[in-house]
């Protein structure tokens, strides 16, 4: 049987861009009805204008993760327009650099408020509709940075991510009874559309230098991952986190050294 998502529907938030954006257009490729979730306006409409003029399904919402107002209004367009809620990927996210001398009280809630408490409240704002369905999916884009490797300056983003892949554990055990999965993707170094124009070509080499399968991952290389967690072929996995980075935590030692 291939692996697809006819008559699923699927929420996506951070669709805008980047990684989200190509869960979404996967999702949408592959039968399933979208609602393309995001905080600015003008791209997530681009984003779904996309999905639309390629001649699949998907409809926009504007929405901030750190409101619960917000997320309990997702849960409730989605089942307005397309009657149920079959997978709630949650990929938005944002990543500010500080060091923790550095760091104000206002990032630390910014950060935590995105990418840990706007997990909380989408998936508390989606579950009763999930529950009376007995079935859906759980995805979440989480990071090898925090829950495996480190840098200097990013720990409140790896704090927040370390969270969200607890979070996730300890709701795939309280949802199993319920025919809900819960896991998470923990992306390395992808080439979005954010990092090639922060960093240049010459930054995206020198991170290439240290894959082993010698290049930066694409966001679809994400979203077949998450497309594989949504679909009806992995029923028995929950509670697990897939690694997508190219071999990147692997060594031992520098390569080539």
């Amino acid at each position: 049987m291939p692996i697809g998502l006819a008559g699923k529907t699927a929420i996506v938030t951070g669709a805008g861009r980047g990684i989200g954006k190509a869960v979404a257009e996967v999702f949408a490729r592959e039968g399933a009805r979208v609602l393309v979730v995001n905080r600015s306006a003008e791209a997530g409409q681009a984003a779904t204008d996309g999905i639309v003029a390629e001649g699949f399904e998907a409809s926009f919402l504007q929405s901030d993760v750190r409101r619960k107002a917000d997320m309990e209004l997702m849960a409730a367009t989605c089942i307005e327009r397309y009657g149920r809620i079959d997978i709630l990927c949650l990929n938005a996210g944002i990543y500010p650099n500080a060091l923790i001398a550095d760091m104000s009280e206002a990032m630390w809630d910014d950060v935590m408020d995105t990418n840990l408490k706007g997990v909380f409240f989408a998936v508390q704002a989606c579950l009763p509709q999930m529950k009376s369905q007995r079935a859906g999916r759980l995805l979440v884009v989480s990071s090898i940075t925090g829950p495996r490797v480190g840098l200097p300056d990013v720990s409140c983003y790896m704090a927040s991510k370390g969270g969200v892949n607890a979070f996730v554990r300890g709701a795939a055990l309280e949802l199993a009874p319920y025919g809900i999965t819960a896991n998470t993707v923990s992306p390395g170094s992808i080439l979005t559309e954010g990092i090639a124009q922060a960093r240049g070509d010459e930054a995206v080499k020198e991170f290439s230098r240290v894959i082993p399968t010698g290049h930066l991952g694409d966001p679809e290389d994400v979203a077949y991952a998450l497309l594989y967690l949504a679909s009806d072929q992995a029923r028995f996995v929950t509670g697990h986190d897939i690694v997508l980075d190219g071999g990147q935590i692997l060594p031992e030692r520098p390569l080539g050294v």
